[in-house]
């Protein structure tokens, strides 16, 4: 996992060697290095100095013709889990080449490496397990955390990102175990797809504190830790060793919480998120990518943020994290933080949420109604809510399929001219309602953003493009401007600018234009939203480096997939 270093041959058993003296590998094990590994394109000259003469068919290759042919061979496997599995195994042999074909087709291959189909491969993740990849720290050995870093032969220059999941809540699928490791491999592949992470210099991690599901509990092929799910002090213990070896190891690495259950994931970002540069994708990256699409309504409905009011249906980690970044954009607009706070009613399974709410979450406290607000006498469903409060703005985390029925969103449509409805959950079969349903149901007046791929929308004569709220359009960027400005924390600064740089990619001009940009372009779109943030970093006084020429030292830092 390495980064590359500078070579120089010294013409021993087909090896080279760094300016310190280190041998790089030749032979069959160079071939066996992804990073290192060019398969048919190593040159002759390469492959007499490299020990690989014989090794090869005669005929060189370039990259891109490689390129061709293994998308030749994805477009032939029968479905997309196959397609996910012949990539994970490019993956395995070359690095380079596997992320030049990501870079050729992000936007196809964006839902093949990550969500959805990558909750089928967590799914068999033991039954198809071939090679490891990645660290695997088990929270019954929390005495290896050090040595399993060390293994990786990685120093504290050579690290720029750290993802880490415990898999309690991965996706829409819940708690799979050691298969979340999947999760943490995914997330980088979109890091150094998008915004250029070199992948030797991003590790994944696995913090296996065992599993709730029975079904892996009694599979004799499964690679994890065999008992439930550890919490409580045990828990806690482990999660502080582990930000600490990071922090002594890798001192300059963002790390990137990935699926956390609701109630360890906001704990752990409270905890640490002052201390050390951390972010957590599924509270901050939802929150501000659900942000740009309300500041991209707010530009077309001529509505100030001060003025909206939200109903977020769906109480968990995203949803709150969503009110948390909208209430955060009311007070800079001029609210204060109490009065921004009730312009948000948030609804979860049982209703609105009231202070006598039973299993209320700390973090849900803070939205919950007083109780003299709504009687108990009216009924608070979600429906009902609406009705009253009559929202700008309409959000949907719930995974509840067909939550925003018509009645709901003609409820809403009666009070505002143009509703802003944003049901995200995902995939298909959880979303609160489909784009063409909410634009029929309004006349076209709905300003709509999902959380699913979707076709435009024909209506009335007019086409509208349906903007697709995925994390991916903010997260690679947000981290790569941490990584160029060496911050020292992710500040609400840097989210806010991550935000209004997605939200400013969008062409508003367009009648049915989309309140988002699109996911064909996330290599541009990364590249600006790191200049933002990079940018928001110093202003903000946490940037460790000297930020000159921003747009310049983004581009440095971005690697791409061609070979040495």
């Amino acid at each position: 996992m390495a980064p590359p270093r500078n070579r120089a041959h010294d013409g021993h058993n087909g090896r080279e060697k760094d300016r310190t003296g280190h041998r790089e590998p030749g032979g069959r094990a160079l071939l066996e290095d992804p990073l290192g590994n060019k398969g048919v394109a190593f040159t002759h000259e390469e492959r007499e100095r490299r020990g690989l003469v014989g090794m090869l068919p005669p005929t060189v290759l370039s990259l891109e013709l490689q390129a061709r042919r293994a998308w030749e061979q994805l477009r032939a496997q029968p479905d997309d889990l196959a397609k996910n599995v012949y990539l994970e195994q490019l993956h395995d042999r070359n690095e380079v080449l596997y992320f030049r074909l990501l870079a050729d087709h992000l936007a196809e291959l964006l839902p093949i490496v990550y969500d959805p189909t990558v909750g089928e491969a967590i799914k068999r993740y033991s039954h198809e397990f071939r090679r490891p990849r990645g660290v695997y720290l088990s929270i019954d050995r929390p005495q290896d955390i050090r040595p399993a870093f060390r293994a990786s032969g990685l120093g504290p220059d050579d690290v720029d990102l750290v993802v880490a999941t415990d898999a309690e809540q991965l996706l829409g699928i819940g708690d799979w175990g050691v298969g979340g490791m999947q999760i943490s491999v995914g997330k980088l592949a979109v890091y150094t797809a998008a915004a250029g992470i070199h992948p030797g210099r991003a590790v994944p991690v696995m913090l296996d504190v065992g599993t709730g599901n029975q079904a892996l509990l009694n599979d004799p092929l499964y690679v994890g830790n065999r008992h439930s799910r550890v919490r409580g002090e045990a828990y806690d213990s482990f999660v502080a060793d582990f930000v600490e070896a990071v922090g002594e190891l890798f001192p300059h690495a963002l790390l990137h919480w990935e699926d956390f259950g609701p109630g360890n994931g906001r704990r752990i970002l409270q905890r640490y998120g002052e201390k050390i540069c951390t972010f957590n994708d599924d509270m901050q990256g939802t929150g501000a990518i659900a942000l740009a699409c309300v500041l991209n309504a707010v530009r077309v409905t001529d509505t100030p943020m001060r003025d909206q009011r939200v109903v977020v249906f769906g109480a968990g980690t995203a949803g709150v994290g969503i009110a948390d970044q909208l209430r955060d954009a009311m007070v800079r607009d001029g609210l204060g933080r109490e009065e921004a706070t009730r312009r948000i009613w948030c609804v979860d399974r049982q209703g609105l949420l009231r202070r006598s709410t039973e299993g209320l979450r700390d973090y849900q406290e803070p939205y919950a109604r007083p109780d003299d607000e709504w009687p108990d006498e009216e009924p608070a469903d979600l429906h009902s809510v609406v009705d009253r409060v009559r929202p700008t703005v309409l959000v949907g985390t719930s995974t509840q399929h067909g939550a925003f029925t018509r009645d709901v969103v003609r409820s809403m449509a009666r009070s505002v001219e143009r509703p802003v409805v944003l049901p995200l959950s995902n995939p298909t079969e959880k979303i609160e309602a489909m784009p063409e349903d909410v634009l029929r149901w309004t006349g076209g007046k709905a300003l709509v953003a999902v959380g699913i791929p979707v076709p435009p929308v024909e209506l009335d004569g007019t086409t509208y493009v349906i903007g697709q709220a995925n994390n991916a359009l903010l997260y690679p960027g947000l981290g790569l401007g941490a990584v160029v400005a060496r911050a020292e924390r992710i500040t609400d600064g840097m989210l806010q600018a991550a935000a209004e740089a997605v939200a400013g990619l969008a062409d508003l001009t367009r009648p049915g234009a989309a309140l988002l940009p699109e996911v064909e372009n996330l290599r541009t779109s990364s590249a600006v939203v790191a200049a933002a943030v990079a940018r928001r970093a110093a202003e903000d006084g946490v940037a460790r480096a000297r930020i000159d020429d921003v747009i310049q030292q983004i581009q440095d830092a971005m690697w791409q997939p061609e070979y040495d």
